[in-house]
């Protein structure tokens, strides 16, 4: 009998999957040491950036898969 895969709960954190099966992720450098920042510095920080590379995506997604 195989035995069944855990999910990565800090991957699973780290990562989100879309609906037309993208991946996305957080840029880094968002959340603390900000108030120094300028107004253009923090609107640029907001939002979620695209993972690119098919072998990237796959390796994330098999350590995120709960099926």
């Amino acid at each position: 009998m195989a035995k069944k895969r855990k999910t990565s709960k800090s991957a699973q954190k780290r990562f989100k999957v879309t609906a037309n099966n993208k991946l996305l992720k957080r840029p880094t450098r968002q959340d603390h040491f900000n108030a120094k920042d300028s107004g253009n510095d923090t609107r640029r920080k907001r939002g979620q950036g695209q993972i690119e590379g098919s072998a990237a995506i796959s390796n994330i997604k098999k350590i995120i898969s709960t099926r």
